[in-house]
């Protein structure tokens, strides 16, 4: 659309210019001693009133000019162009989309000239109905050359015969409106906001992963519990045994058995060695090898041979022995536990009471 209406515009200044030389007619000019443009134009004869006739020029011309230099314009005040505006004939708005085109052809590499056409839209407008018989004047055609030279080409006059559009109509009725253009406006807000959506739906995809990732991180495993002290469980186990009902149903070598390996078994946690793994005599030579042991060797050597008797002579205890093996043993628990640890439960049955 710019085009076309740069296109009018130096239409009408070569106008202006050849103007300026002779108001009713246009003067050729060329420079003596150069190959002079050749110019050929084609009008129709016949055409509507009202309607659009395209005048069709096309100027062959050497390789360094240029036609219409400054492009196709109009001033309509011009000489010229009230000229052709008292022959019936105007320029339709370029604006319209009815605005005159230029078009230039490569080099003839056999001539070396190229050519160059120019389409211009003419509005035949008669003074009054009927057929009328227009005359389109003589229109100048300005060619720049490489040197800065002007040569100004002019078309023929042509005759065209105007009638109105429904003369060959019977019974002519005005034609509806055409139909309407559509018209597409910018939507400024609606394009801002999808952008600003697909922004944050990019920048909340990628926050909501990182927060899942964070999430799914792997973490470290809480530390274990610290185990438990020999002594605590060997009580444990000795409350266990007095409590399982087994005197009240005469099972005493099971009786007899549980507290044997209650025993054995704090003994090797308390002093380092497999208890439940080792024999009589292994485990009072380890014992015996510690600089001090608060229970007395002869009364922990009795006990535990007894308890091998009944383990595997099927020796059967008396309900008597069995009360006292289970209060021996809770007793050399009670004296090998450390002191420390006694003075913290004291401390803590204080607290509690």
């Amino acid at each position: 659309m710019t085009g076309c209406r740069l296109l009018a515009l130096a239409f009408v200044c070569a106008l202006a210019v050849v103007s300026s030389r002779a108001r009713a007619e246009c003067v050729e000019t060329a420079p003596s001693g150069v190959d002079r443009p050749q110019l050929q134009d084609t009008f129709p004869s016949r055409g509507l009133s009202g309607y659009a006739a395209t005048l069709h020029v096309v100027v062959t011309h050497g390789q360094g000019e240029t036609v219409l230099p400054h492009g196709l314009g109009l001033q309509r005040e011009s000489d010229s162009a009230r000229d052709m505006k008292s022959a019936g004939f105007d320029l339709p708005d370029a604006m319209a989309g009815a605005g005159p085109q230029l078009s230039r052809l490569p080099v003839d590499p056999k001539t070396g000239r190229r050519e160059t056409t120019v389409d211009l839209p003419l509005l035949a407008l008669p003074d009054g109905p009927g057929r009328h018989v227009l005359t389109l004047p003589p229109l100048p055609i300005a060619i720049a050359r490489a040197s800065g030279d002007l040569v100004t080409l002019c078309t023929r006059a042509h005759v065209l015969v105007v009638d109105d559009p429904t003369a060959s109509t019977p019974e002519a009725r005005p034609l509806p409106n055409p139909l309407p253009r559509p018209q597409r406006e910018e939507w400024v807000a609606l394009k801002r906001a999808l952008g600003w959506a697909a922004i944050g739906s990019v920048v909340g995809s990628a926050l909501a992963w990182a927060v899942y990732s964070w999430l799914k991180r792997p973490r470290a495993e809480p530390p274990p519990p610290p185990p438990r002290v020999p002594w605590e469980v060997a009580l444990e186990r000795l409350y266990e045994v007095r409590h399982a009902g087994l005197l009240e149903t005469s099972r005493f070598s099971e009786f007899f058995d549980r507290v044997n390996d209650a025993v054995r078994e704090y003994l090797g946690a308390r002093y380092g060695f497999d208890g439940l793994e080792s024999t009589t005599d292994e485990t009072l030579t380890a014992l015996t090898r510690l600089p001090h042991f608060s229970v007395p060797m002869p009364e922990l050597a009795g006990f535990l041979q007894q308890c091998d008797l009944v383990k595997f002579a099927d020796v059967t205890p008396t309900l008597e022995e069995c009360q006292h093996a289970l209060t021996e043993a809770e007793r050399v628990v009670r004296v090998t536990t450390p002191l420390v640890h006694d003075h913290v439960v004291a401390s803590a049955a204080q607290v509690r009471s």
